[in-house]
């Protein structure tokens, strides 16, 4: 690409073309979706968590260590 065919303020009409057509979220989508990804992430630590304590508690089983 030329440098000389750089053109800022056409770059930045385009953004804004761009930006007019993108389909927003509601709120109550982005409420939802954010409930959800909370929920999940909670769901994963505790999974984690279960998981650790499991593989804590056969290592002291197998080592004797505690």
């Amino acid at each position: 690409m030329d440098l000389a065919k750089l053109d800022p303020a056409q770059f930045v009409r385009e953004v804004r073309q761009e930006v007019s057509r993108v389909t927003w979220p509601s709120r109550k989508e982005t409420l939802v979706t954010t409930g959800l990804v909370l929920a999940m992430s909670a769901l994963a630590a505790v999974f984690f968590l279960v998981v650790d304590q499991l593989i804590q508690l056969a290592m002291r089983l197998v080592f004797g260590i505690g």
